[in-house]
């Protein structure tokens, strides 16, 4: 691993400070004696700094310090008027920017970064930090495209850094029930998951707001903000949370809870690349006959069916499909009509089912994740319910800052359970359906004057490549084009 500048020095330090002492026969007081019990020295800290400080960059930067153990150097977001009011409250002496960009180039101390901004910001902000060799921790979705995982998941091990996607859920303990259940054959041969959620529960299906520059908050730099995306003058009601049902900044109801939810199967059952998707798309009717158009954004709902080849753990080819919307899978008749399946009334959830039974799941956030096993011949497991864990979101960002400062390819690193080489293909699936929406949003005028919808089929996947192989205009979705100055 190349070691950072500042390690290098802290080191040589360490070194100088013990051989003084046996060259002086000085004694020194041991440095947990004198900072007590728990005392981190600064020459021990991994220091931190947080792109995206408001939302749900909060929680994140905050439990990555563990406590204070570790030192958040500096914060950076496009608005400190929101809520990123919070972090540096918490990190008063933390110097503040707006351009990460800025930011890593002025402090060369920083060793980590939290990334925790909108979607489409994840990769440009990683590869940035990757490239002068800072640990990165990016929210979920990884990435914006299925180009920008790949490139991101080679960027990690290329640059030797430890990264996690936050998934949170990824650490809950519970998973090993589940994947116990699977690895055990108490299911038989597995060949369908079921998965569904309630989102989106943001503003989605209908035009883009149209720009109004008055409305504006003083605080916020709405260049920045747009990041990579084609300029537009400010558009109200995308800052901060409704970016994510439009298409140049969101990915929609999968890029939300996707990672949560597909990654249960998809780690348990050892899936990588699918080989096939397509899906169907809620309408809505503001005029007779005509539905309304707008694939600048994610329809109002979505049902989407991708299939995987055989692996070791499912030993049958596996069909995952995927509902949003708030449209869910039937009931199965092996469950008892009075229990949910899923989570809380059946909001959020996922079934994989098996020759001999199932299992079914809830979402796989910070929310219980109350795995329940259900077997033809009337077995029945639960999980406990609910859950109680000793830190915040099961350690995940601890984890990956125990790693960081192990190095990179250490056990600790190892042990991570959202790593990018895992993030990487994991995200992919989950893009894998926006890119199935968007295809099937694609038109064209026929002879007749009449709109031929020529994406509306299976779309047939090489993983390897990242390539559609049958609709080559499908593959314009397979990444995107950047701004100056973002590019990935």
């Amino acid at each position: 691993m190349k070691i950072p500048k500042k390690m290098k020095t802290d080191s040589s330090r360490r070194k100088f400070i013990k051989q003084s002492v046996i060259a002086s026969s000085v004694f020194i007081v041991p440095r947990h004696v004198l900072g007590g019990i728990g005392f981190t020295a600064p020459s021990d800290q991994l220091v931190l700094a947080a792109i995206g400080a408001g939302g749900k960059g909060t929680s994140d930067i905050k439990n990555a310090s563990v406590n204070g153990r570790e030192k958040v150097h500096a914060l950076c977001d496009v608005d400190f008027s929101g809520s990123a009011k919070r972090s540096v409250e918490n990190f008063p002496k933390a110097k503040l920017y707006n351009d990460y960009r800025e930011m890593l180039d002025k402090e060369k101390d920083i060793d980590a970064v939290t990334i925790s901004t909108p979607d489409h910001v994840h990769a440009p902000a990683a590869v940035f930090a990757m490239e002068r060799g800072k640990h990165v921790y990016v929210q979920k979705p990884m990435t914006h495209n299925i180009r920008e995982a790949r490139v991101l998941t080679e960027m990690a091990r290329q640059k030797k850094v430890v990264s996690q996607m936050g998934n949170q859920g990824a650490s809950n303990p519970l998973l090993k029930m589940v994947q116990g259940w699977v690895d055990s054959g108490k299911l038989g041969k597995i060949s369908k998951v079921q998965i569904w959620t309630n989102r989106p529960v943001w503003p989605q299906g209908f035009a883009m707001p149209a720009p109004d520059e008055s409305k504006k908050p003083k605080d916020l730099y709405w260049d920045l903000w747009l990041g990579p995306a084609e300029y537009k003058p400010y558009t109200p009601n995308l800052h901060p949370f409704n970016w994510r049902g439009w298409w140049d900044y969101g990915t929609g109801a999968l890029g939300d809870v996707g990672c949560h939810l597909i990654d249960i199967p998809f780690r348990t059952l050892g899936l990588k690349y699918p080989t096939d998707a397509e899906c169907s798309v809620g309408s809505v009717y503001t005029q007779m006959w005509n539905a309304d158009y707008h694939p600048e954004g994610c329809p109002p709902s979505s049902f989407i069916t991708i299939h995987f080849a055989a692996t070791a753990k499912s030993q049958a080819p596996i069909e995952m499909t995927w509902s949003d919307g708030g449209i869910r899978p039937s009931h199965p008749e092996i469950v008892p009509a009075d229990h949910d399946i899923g989570g809380s009334n059946s909001a959020n959830g996922v079934l994989i089912i098996g020759e001999k039974g199932l299992i079914s799941t809830n979402i796989n956030d910070s929310s219980p994740l109350t795995p329940k096993l259900y077997l033809n011949d009337g077995t029945t497991e639960f999980g406990s319910e609910p859950e109680k864990y000793d830190e915040p979101e099961y350690g995940h960002q601890r984890k990956w800052v125990d790693a960081c400062k192990a190095g990179f390819d250490s056990k600790e690193h190892k042990a991570l359970t959202s790593s990018f080489d895992y993030a990487g293909p994991m995200t992919e699936t989950v893009l894998m359906g926006n890119l199935a929406i968007r295809s099937y949003m694609l038109r064209k005028e026929n002879g007749k004057g009449q709109m031929d919808y020529y994406g509306r089929k299976k779309l047939l996947w090489d993983g390897e490549k990242m390539k559609i192989t049958n609709i080559e205009d499908a593959n314009q979705f397979v990444g995107r084009t950047y701004r100056n100055g973002w590019n990935v």
